[in-house]
């Protein structure tokens, strides 16, 4: 792999200086005292602002979220360990089948390194990642479209004329601020994906299915870790994550509207999303090719990223959070009857998952500070709890029907009554798929009325 990508530094590892460099730190022309190290920094500038596909440059964002991985270290998977995954995820697998209506949605078995991790996902973060940093990306070539003298006065004097040489000039760059903040908000993600990429267990967690469809994966390095202080056996560990990683795909295999159900709360909760325009302002005389990194510290700010108090962004909002909620929810249950009898640490090791999901780790308050949102869902365990008494009042078979469609689910107003869920609304909600040619049965009209 070759150098970090200039002025992206690793998270945690202070910036080379570039070979040659004659310059030293307390030098404030930095690199400009240095033509080639100038000229050599320009052709690079160049190539990260060619970037054509998007918001977020997420070619950058892949080579920072590798480099961070790399650099605290990532050994290549080994024939023992993809052999110990595949037959956690086929023994998972044969479980699962006692303990929910819906088949196998595993169509391949990996053990991924952290490295291959953030290959494999980062596909579904740019569909999550997308609408909230085209905010910040608009933010930035709108205001100085509007007014282009927030940049000129702060930035060096060299890059002040190269930038006025442009056509144009400042009140031309409107677009070539997008372009940069596309970079700087891909850097930023790149660095927090590198660093969730050493707590994840899966290609699932966090109720997202984040890797291509139908590849069921484990990172051993993660199993490893997960299992860290637990005094239970690894072999125990890896086909309880393994039953997890399973189950979560069953659903997503089967409730083909469910992964489209969660993007799109995403999508609507960027629409409320307002970018702090002071923060970027005073981003904007930071942006010198000797020292990018400052305007990346004032990009990851706390407060860049603010929900609008609007109807509309709560909605979004608890439509997400509840939809999470009720994924990790029905995993917990359904993993909870295929591993009890089984599995002697199973007790254990769900309520490992619980502390881990109400904690969270660094790298995941990293993210919810970048993107403005949580991924974690606050009220799972108000979700398995319907999920278990729909299992007790009306079977595997009526339980797993309930996400038929996303108007029979349990709304987050249901979490504060689940028995009165189970008993009562749900029993109209059910009689509607009794049969295909039933009036108003899901997938003829789109839903049903409550």
């Amino acid at each position: 792999m070759g150098d970090t990508p200039f002025g992206f530094a690793v998270p945690g590892e202070p910036e080379r200086e570039p070979a040659g460099s004659e310059s030293g730190p307390g030098d404030p022309m930095g690199m400009f005292s240095n033509p080639q190290q100038f000229a050599d920094a320009l052709r690079q500038f160049a190539d990260l602002m060619s970037w054509q596909g998007g918001p977020v440059n997420w070619d950058l964002a892949k080579s920072v979220a590798r480099h961070a991985v790399a650099a605290q270290g990532d050994p290549s998977i080994v024939a023992r360990q993809a052999d110990e995954v595949a037959e956690a995820l086929r023994l998972a697998d044969l479980w699962l089948d006692d303990a929910t209506t819906f088949p196998s949605g595993v169509r391949a078995s990996k053990a991924w390194s952290r490295s291959e991790w953030v290959e494999a996902t980062l596909p579904v973060w740019s569909k999550l990642c997308d609408p909230i940093a085209d905010r910040a990306v608009d933010a930035m070539g709108s205001m100085l479209a509007e007014d282009p003298s927030e940049l000129g006065g702060g930035l060096p004097a060299e890059l002040s004329e190269a930038f006025k040489a442009i056509g144009g000039g400042l009140a031309g760059l409107g677009e070539m601020m997008r372009r940069i903040g596309g970079m700087m908000v891909g850097s930023q993600t790149g660095a927090a994906v590198g660093a969730l990429a050493r707590e994840v267990v899966s290609s699932t967690d966090v109720g997202l299915a984040r890797g291509p469809e139908g590849t069921a994966a484990l990172l051993p390095a993660g199993v490893a870790a997960f299992g860290e202080g637990l005094s239970v056996d690894p072999d125990q560990i890896r086909l309880f994550l393994a039953l997890r990683e399973a189950a979560h795909h069953r659903l997503f295999a089967h409730v083909p509207w469910l992964r489209a159900h969660l993007l799109s709360a995403v999508e609507d909760y960027a629409r409320g999303i307002t970018v702090d325009a002071s923060q970027l302002r005073e981003a904007m005389p930071q942006i010198d090719p000797a020292n990018p990194e400052a305007m990346q510290e004032a990009l990851s700010g706390a407060a860049l990223f603010q929900p609008e108090d609007t109807p509309q962004q709560k909605a979004a909002l608890n439509r997400l959070e509840t939809a999470l909620a009720l994924v990790e929810g029905w995993v917990d249950t359904v993993v909870d009857a295929a591993a009890r009898d089984r599995l002697p640490q199973a007790g254990a090791l769900a309520e490992a998952v619980r502390r881990r999901r109400a904690t969270g780790g660094p790298a995941e308050h990293t993210f919810a500070t970048l993107v403005g949102l949580e991924l974690r869902p606050r009220r799972s365990r108000e979700a398995a709890a319907i999920w278990r008494g729909l299992t007790e009042a009306r079977g595997i078979e009526g339980r797993d029907a309930v996400w038929a469609h996303p108007d029979l689910l349990p709304t987050a107003e249901d979490f504060d009554d689940p028995d009165g869920f189970v008993a009562g609304k749900h029993e109209i909600d059910m009689s509607e798929l009794e049969g295909p040619g039933a009036e108003g049965a899901p997938g003829e009209d789109g839903g049903n009325s409550e």
